[in-house]
């Protein structure tokens, strides 16, 4: 599959929620994809496109000035396993090196609470070099254990 990588870019949360709303086994409670939409508007994000369509994005969110995170990131399952993920995950990385980000992090669902999809999602942040440092049962809620994955970048 031919695709682009654009970015970073700002106020692209009209670009990026439709392809949140597809993926509902990942992103399935309304509540937390309205606070994407709010902070994705005001942070630098990157977009895959095919064809001129977004096909996947990624949003950075830089807390101190040595660590970043990937505050979320989707691609359309139409396109999944296709280099979409690694290739966002490489330019934010490059973005991030940049501004002297020494650290990137991404939280996800911990491995205590089984799930297919989100043991993909390890598996796949795992390929690209993060690794597991710590489960949070108190971050999301008791039935969303928060994995805390980095990366030296």
């Amino acid at each position: 599959m031919d695709f682009i990588i654009e970015g970073p870019l700002i106020k692209q949360s009209s670009a990026c929620i439709p392809i949140l709303r597809v993926l509902p086994d990942w992103f399935g409670i309304e509540e937390d994809i309205l606070e994407y939409e709010r902070e994705i508007e005001h942070l630098p994000t990157f977009l895959a496109k095919s064809d001129g369509q977004v096909i996947g994005f990624l949003s950075l969110k830089q807390h101190f000035p040595a660590s970043a995170e990937i505050l979320v990131m989707a691609v359309h399952p139409e396109t999944h396993r296709a280099g979409i993920g690694r290739a966002l995950v490489q330019a934010a990385e490059a973005y991030a090196c940049g501004l002297g980000v020494e650290y990137m992090q991404v939280k996800t669902l911990g491995p205590s609470r089984p799930n297919e999809e989100y043991a993909r999602t390890r598996a796949f942040y795992e390929a690209l070099g993060f690794r597991m440092l710590e489960e949070f049962k108190k971050i999301w809620d008791d039935n969303n254990p928060c994995l805390v994955m980095i990366k030296r970048l």
